[in-house]
């Protein structure tokens, strides 16, 4: 009689075709995660050596044959993370930087920074250098991000986003993400000037215009916690405002132009209060005496503007160090994608005083 051919003699125990198994049914079998089968069979990193004989123990039951060319692929593959930055001068964001580089190195991997401009789509500047520069990981810090979920699975390695916002329509399952609960901080400034008996507050941001966007967001915070006091939203308290101090001032000095009596101002970044507030001082006006000023981001120079500005502190080490953290679970693979959403909090420093009655 003819032999049959090895391909086609499969042998069944407890209804697993042997032979057949992958790395994460001898994970399950062994009741520990992929990455440590995945230690146990490359012989890398600290595995137990109860723990390793158990997964080799449920290899040899099963004849598991590593997959040779993914295998290989890891193996050939860089021990480089990207870092994508939309808002580069952002103070807050070179102190993220600088602190994500850091935790990087720790864990033996290189940090690539790269800025995103702002006609480029960061999602094909990401699948771009993951492929160009063979990537392990890549954490998107800032800006406003719509990519379809077929472009999110070509760049084909863990993503996590810190600081940013993403479409609503994007699969949560393909990224982790770190963020501060971004409504409930704007709520809370606005619900700050009102406790000072303030309802002519002028409201600056960035994109206002725009849909998904961090100003549009803020600016619906605004509006809705004006409604909820009472206070009729009016739109000639409302201008947009590029992210920088410059824009700021001129902004700020067109609105005193307008005599509009405003008595309070929630810039939704500091550079943009910092600009602000300078015009209102050169304009002949106190702050707080005549108008108060809150910023947004906690970064170290208002503390350093005379006067000292109130602004909603992020939490900036705490998210990147975290944004760090869940990229390097997934790269493990012992994890699923996380969506964490921090706390910021309201630091007074005196630019904001109650008005009189």
């Amino acid at each position: 009689m003819e032999a049959f051919p090895a391909f086609i003699l499969l042998t069944f125990k407890r209804g697993v075709i042997l032979g057949s198994v992958n790395i994460k049914d001898i994970a399950k079998f062994a009741g520990v995660g992929v990455a440590t089968v995945s230690r146990v069979v490359n012989n890398t990193g600290i595995v137990s050596q109860a723990t390793r004989e158990k997964v080799l123990e449920v290899i040899r039951k099963y004849d598991y044959v590593p997959n040779n060319s993914a295998r290989n692929l890891k193996l050939s593959q860089s021990k480089t993370i990207a870092l994508l930055v939309k808002g580069f001068t952002n103070p807050l964001f070179v102190e993220m930087m600088k602190e994500a580089e850091q935790q990087v190195n720790l864990r033996g991997y290189t940090l690539l920074v790269q800025a995103t401009e702002e006609e480029r789509d960061a999602p094909n500047l990401a699948l771009e250098l993951a492929k160009e520069k063979n990537l392990c990981g890549i954490i998107f810090l800032g800006g406003n991000h719509n990519c379809s979920d077929e472009k999110f699975r070509q760049i084909g390695i863990p993503c996590v986003f810190v600081s940013s916002t993403t479409d609503s329509s994007m699969n949560p399952e393909l990224f982790s993400s770190i963020t501060i609960d971004d409504l409930q901080s704007c709520y809370d400034v606005v619900n700050y000037l009102i406790s000072l008996n303030h309802k002519k507050i002028c409201f600056l941001a960035e994109d206002i215009m725009k849909e998904n966007t961090v100003g549009s967001r803020r600016l619906s915070a605004y509006r809705k916690t004006l409604e909820a006091n009472g206070i009729a939203y009016d739109s000639e308290l409302i201008e947009e405002c590029q992210f920088n101090m410059e824009y700021g001032f001129n902004v700020m000095k067109k609105i005193l132009a307008r005599k509009l009596g405003i008595t309070a101002i929630f810039a939704a970044s500091d550079y943009i209060a910092i600009g602000a507030a300078k015009a209102i001082l050169v304009s002949g006006l106190s702050i707080p005496d005549d108008i108060s000023i809150i910023g947004f981001d906690g970064i170290e120079v208002t503390e350093y503007f005379q006067p000292s500005l109130d602004t909603v502190k992020q939490p900036a080490i705490e998210m990147i160090d975290m944004g760090v953290s869940k990229l390097f679970d997934l790269l493990s693979g012992e994890t699923k994608t996380e969506h964490v959403i921090l706390n910021a909090s309201i630091i007074r420093r005196g630019s904001c005083k109650a008005l009189r009655r």
